[in-house]
């Protein structure tokens, strides 16, 4: 085959699109320190030469790389570039920037994308605490080859672009602005791929196609994006035009089908592979038995319906001079008011349509877009207007079609980005871990027991419980402000002695209590003792023989076990002071009462723990509160 012609000479070719503007697309600005007008043409024509050796070869998804003058905010080279489902795009041209700047050092140069400052996403586990979306306006630039970064110890605020400029042009060799060693490498690594990984992504594939198409393809191999493009964009009314094949392969002769091998992206390859497509009725195809051959003719006649699908598109679309920019210019329209919320279709609406195809047509929009829309089919028709036969493509030894075992076996390739992503994060959180250690003091015990230790978890008892005692209002809970907590009124061996009662334990000398049936709020008074006294202790005989088969039957279970109690010696006391010293030790553990506040303590932590660091319910509510525990609280406990 021929080589390459230079695609960036068809540039405009790619300019305006069938759709509106892209999502994914990467930008790009390069400011020379010094940015005369003459100086900026030069630079521009070198910049391209230099780069011509690593672009040359590559197929771009949908746009090549490209460059324009632009006067402000600064003078400077820009442009802007789509990769759509090729994420190698975008890549290619950080590498470009690259290469860039260490070919030409006297430049400073920015590169993002629809998602912001992706160099700094790539490299999210090694910037400095204080860079982020919020501050990192006007101050990533690559120069001389690395990232340089604006200190904010030079500009506390987002720092205008002229001053940014001015402060990496002055300090060339200083390591204030140069970015984290951390940084560099990792961008390093992955940049350090290419251009091999972009070549890598170009997939060679043997197709038949019509002779008009292959003459096409050996002249502008790069138009194949624009035709993959028309094809997997492809409506309805865009499909009539493949239906009859007027331009590539009028009256669907044999004989003018060739083999070739065609260039495209893997992105372009699996658009094409993946989608269904009736060939039209008069396009020849092989016998289905013959399954290699089939399969190259029917990727041929896709190729080839997208050519001639894209040609009749740009063709109309340049003799009524639309296209993107008509669309923008109606999107403007109907943001300014212009319809006057008018429905479209009726009377008035078309009116005001009508008037403004005419202001356009007017317009330098007009005149441009049909000149830009013009040039793929001005250059395809050049290029058919030439001689030409099915002897020039006969007697050719092609190259087989490249393995595409890629496309069905990506999940290892998924799955070793996942790996590396995990260990990146892995050393992320080691690092932080070591430094948040080397800051806590180790004086015989462990960081995190002194931590506990140093720390009172009684105030999480109290302030829990101020909690539960505060009113609510209508607007919800209200959490105590007062950080100095009045302890909770309980007396635990009043406590204790009531649930004595109440469970048939209570002792020979028990005082009464609060609970007492003869104190209740009834409104009927009985003077009757005998009656009262039968009542009570007819209440009593029920509450021992329904305590007896309730704790018959919880002794079965494991619930006793998952509440910590208060300990033996001070158990033995609150039950019964006067009980003698025989009573055993299991009767002693079935009835030491619970402590309501290491519970309480207890699963806090166990829940603060399971978090892992994260935001949950327990570290929400004690930071409520004012209680904030150590990061390792609950660990090993």
């Amino acid at each position: 085959m021929a080589a390459p012609a230079d695609c960036s000479s068809f540039s405009s070719i790619f300019s305006l699109k069938n759709s509106g503007p892209p999502d994914d697309t990467v930008f790009y600005s390069i400011f020379p320190d010094s940015s005369a007008a003459e100086e900026l043409q030069s630079l521009h024509l070198q910049i391209l030469h230099h780069i011509a050796q690593f672009t040359d070869p590559y197929i771009w998804q949908h746009e090549p790389f490209l460059l324009s003058v632009t006067p402000s905010p600064v003078p400077h080279l820009s442009g802007h570039l789509r990769f759509g489902d090729n994420l190698e795009d975008e890549w290619f041209v950080v590498f470009l920037l690259f290469e860039i700047s260490k070919t030409f050092p006297n430049l400073s140069i920015r590169v993002w994308d629809s998602d912001g400052e992706f160099l700094l996403i790539e490299s999210a586990f090694h910037l400095p605490k204080w860079l982020n979306p919020d501050t990192s306006e006007n101050r990533v630039f690559i120069r001389r080859g690395i990232i340089r970064i604006v200190p904010k110890s030079s500009f506390q605020l987002t720092p205008k672009l002229e001053d940014s400029l001015r402060f990496l042009s002055s300090r060339d060799n200083d390591s204030i602005s140069r970015a984290p060693d951390a940084v560099q490498l990792h961008l390093s690594k992955k940049i350090g791929e290419y251009p091999d990984r972009a070549y890598r992504n170009v997939h060679r594939v043997r197709v038949r196609v019509p002779i008009s198409v292959a003459m096409v393809l050996r002249h502008e191999p790069c138009l194949i994006s624009l035709a993959v493009e028309g094809f997997y964009d492809r409506d309805i009314d865009s499909m009539k035009y493949a239906a009859k094949m007027e331009r590539f392969l009028p009256g669907g002769k044999a004989e003018e089908m060739v083999d070739v091998v065609v260039r495209m992206s893997r992105a372009m390859y699996a658009q094409l592979v993946q989608q269904k497509f009736q060939a039209p009725r008069f396009f020849p195809m092989p016998e289905r038995s013959n399954v290699g051959k089939y399969l190259e003719a029917e990727l041929g006649m896709k190729i080839a319906c997208g050519f001639e699908m894209m040609y009749q598109v740009k063709r109309k679309q340049g003799e009524e001079g639309k296209g993107s920019t008509w669309e923008a210019f109606m999107e403007s329209l109907e943001t300014s008011g212009y319809f006057q919320g008018l429905l479209p279709g009726s009377e008035e609406y078309k009116r005001l349509i009508k008037n403004a195809e005419g202001y356009y047509r007017n317009s330098s929009l007009h005149v441009r877009a049909r000149e830009v829309l013009s040039v793929p089919v001005r250059r395809i028709d050049e290029i058919l207007a030439l001689p030409h036969s099915a002897d020039d493509f006969k007697n050719q030894e092609l190259p087989p079609s490249d393995d595409d075992s890629w496309l069905y076996g990506g999940e290892d390739e998924i799955n070793a980005a996942l790996k590396d992503r995990e260990k990146e994060m892995e050393l992320y959180n080691l690092k932080h871990q070591k430094k948040n250690k080397s800051k806590e003091p180790e004086e015989g015990v462990s960081a995190s027991k002194k931590n506990l230790d140093e720390y009172d978890l009684g105030g999480i008892a109290k302030s829990m419980q101020a909690f539960v005692e505060k009113i609510s209002s209508y607007e919800g809970a209200e959490v105590p402000e007062d950080s100095d907590l009045k302890d909770v009124d309980f007396d635990a061996d009043q406590f204790m002695k009531e649930m004595e009662k109440i469970m048939g334990h209570r002792g020979s000398n028990d005082d009464g209590s609060d609970l007492d049936l003869d104190e209740g709020s009834s409104d009927l008074d009985f003077d009757d003792d005998e009656d009262s006294e039968d009542i009570e202790e007819e209440g009593d005989e029920f509450m021992d023989s329904y305590s007896d088969a309730l704790n018959k039957e919880l002794k079965a279970t494991t619930l006793d076990k998952t509440f910590l109690h208060a300990s033996h010696d001070q158990s033995s006391k609150i039950i019964d002071e006067g009980a003698t010293s025989s009573a055993n030790d299991d009767e002693m553990d079935e009835f030491a009462p619970v402590d309501i506040d290491i519970n309480l303590v207890k699963n806090l932590l166990d829940s603060y723990s399971s978090q892992e660091g994260l935001s949950g319910p327990a570290s929400n509510l004690l930071g409520l509160m004012g209680l904030r525990l150590p990061d390792d609280v609950g660990k090993g406990k």
